[in-house]
């Protein structure tokens, strides 16, 4: 059979489930192909007929790939009992999910999409793919606090990458990592002495939220979707 792939992939291509979740389904036999049970390992085409509890799932969801300006107070988290969380919020017609999150009191941009192979490269540290924020913290600061920041500060037991700063204001400054630990800028200003009052995002590595109003969603240009799927090692024709 030409033009296969694994069934767990399949599941990730049509913004189901994971492909771990997907082995899970696969092994508590709840996935059927062509009216048989599915195992581990099996390769399916688009003349197959593949179903989740007896449901079909057809084949050719187009991905999508969509760019939200998240306002505070809304939660990254799919799961739907959680009060304004980012999907209801959105509410796209297809099923969708963040890459990565914005903690809840933190703002700005945040990209979704139904590519579960995709996520996973975007958030990779190895990459070093760029996310910048603009940052205000809680009193003035100096030249010191810039430099310390910039060379690497040790929070949750190990140094931060090096990263790029800028001044924007007394209290203000502009950061650009290459790595996502959980809470990090909020981490890295409370080991230097700080607080911060405002955090938000304004780029994920070429992709900007520039026009973009709090609380709305667009999807990605061709040009943004282009340079995502470059950005990890895939061509357009590798959708």
């Amino acid at each position: 059979m030409t033009n296969t792939i694994r069934i767990n992939k399949f599941f990730t291509q049509q913004g189901i489930c994971s492909r771990r979740e997907a082995d899970r389904l696969i092994e508590t036999g709840r996935v059927t192909v062509n009216r048989r049970t599915a195992k581990l390992g099996d390769q399916v085409g688009p003349g197959d007929v593949i179903a989740r509890d007896g449901e079909i799932i057809p084949w050719g969801q187009a991905p999508i790939y969509i760019k939200y300006h998240k306002p505070v107070g809304v939660t990254t988290t799919s799961e739907a009992h959680v009060p304004r969380n980012i999907i209801a919020e959105i509410g796209h017609p297809e099923r969708i999910f963040p890459i990565g999150r914005l903690d809840k009191d933190s703002s700005g941009l945040i990209l979704l999409t139904n590519d579960g192979d995709i996520v996973n490269a975007v958030l990779r540290a190895e990459h070093g793919h760029e996310r910048e924020y603009e940052v205000t913290v809680d009193r003035p600061f100096d030249q010191a606090f810039l430099d310390q920041m910039a060379t690497g500060v040790t929070i949750l037991g190990s140094r931060t990458k090096p990263c790029r700063m800028e001044r924007l204001g007394a209290k203000r400054f502009r950061i650009i990592l290459t790595e996502g630990r959980n809470r990090q800028i909020r981490r890295m200003c409370r080991a230097l002495g700080y607080r911060v009052l405002a955090l938000h995002r304004v780029r994920i590595m070429h992709v900007t939220i520039t026009g973009l109003m709090p609380g709305r969603w667009k999807p990605l240009t061709a040009e943004e979707r282009a340079g995502l799927l470059l950005a990890v090692g895939r061509g357009a024709g590798e959708e």
